[in-house]
């Protein structure tokens, strides 16, 4: 971890009436891998589009670099991260190329066009991405595992340091999950990308992350790493029902399985 790249200090977010979020304070560090957890209602996805922008009715203070939000344009904030939302099925008339390259559109001026450097950075996101093959297809021709991985590829090709995503891999099967896990952890790993996603899949985040947050009822109920919060006492704590582990020759952490789940 290279220093703090997203503060957050007493963020609290009310929406029609609701207090979502609670005096939530967050440290993220340069190239970290940092998952929200907890259950339905938490706020978790609230906080995300928060720091993403999207939700800009909040109290307290967020800074991307050390700026405050507010001091950002939005294109100066684009610069600097993306946002992928839940796969809910969406779709453009655009083929995978043509969305990819909408990425790049921070780096663009009204009176600029493309240079090598946006078609080398397209280039390399969809490579990166594992969509080589689909390049010239429609979104609307392709499954939802591979949409998403578009989604993925064009926030890659928007070239930030950060990439916020909620629930990246949610009504996906286990093989494009894998895959969403596998580009998530390399952009973090080897490009240095500080990735902020929530999690619905405690095994996937455990699997992922340098550090784990747990949200219950708009508040931080847990911080600590994959293997601090791969423990039944806390997930009990977190969730409010029981839990059980189970050792994998193939993962360091224990795989986790809700205890009523036989």
């Amino acid at each position: 971890m290279n220093g703090s790249i997203i503060q957050v200090e007493e963020l609290s977010l009310t929406l029609s009436g609701n207090e979502i979020l609670k005096g939530v304070s967050l440290d993220i560090g340069a190239g970290e891998y940092v998952s929200i957890i907890g259950p339905n209602g938490a706020g978790k996805t609230s906080l995300v589009k928060c720091i993403a922008g999207i939700y800009s009715a909040w109290r307290g203070a967020i800074r991307i670099e050390g700026k405050p939000f507010g001091d950002y344009g939005s294109k100066e904030l684009a610069m600097r991260q993306s946002y992928v939302p839940q796969a809910e099925g969406r779709t453009a008339p655009l083929t995978v190329e043509e969305f990819v390259a909408m990425g790049r559109y921070p780096h663009l001026s009204a009176f600029t066009s493309m240079k090598a450097g946006d078609y080398a950075a397209i280039d390399q996101a969809i490579d990166q991405a594992g969509l080589l093959p689909f390049r010239q297809r429609k979104l609307n021709t392709l499954s939802g595992g591979e949409r998403q991985m578009v989604f993925i590829a064009a926030a890659l090709a928007q070239n930030t340091k950060i990439i916020l995503l909620d629930e990246p891999a949610t009504f996906l099967d286990y093989r494009h999950q894998a895959a969403v896990a596998t580009l998530l952890k390399t952009a973090c790993r080897e490009n240095g990308i500080t990735v902020l996603a929530v999690h619905h899949d405690i095994n996937t985040a455990t699997a992922c992350s340098d550090r784990i947050v747990a949200l219950k009822e708009g508040r931080i109920a847990f911080e600590g790493t994959a293997a601090e919060t791969a423990n039944t006492q806390v997930l009990k704590n977190i969730y409010g029902t029981e839990f059980e582990t189970t050792s994998s020759p193939r993962r360091a952490i224990p795989f986790i399985v809700a205890g009523g789940a036989r």
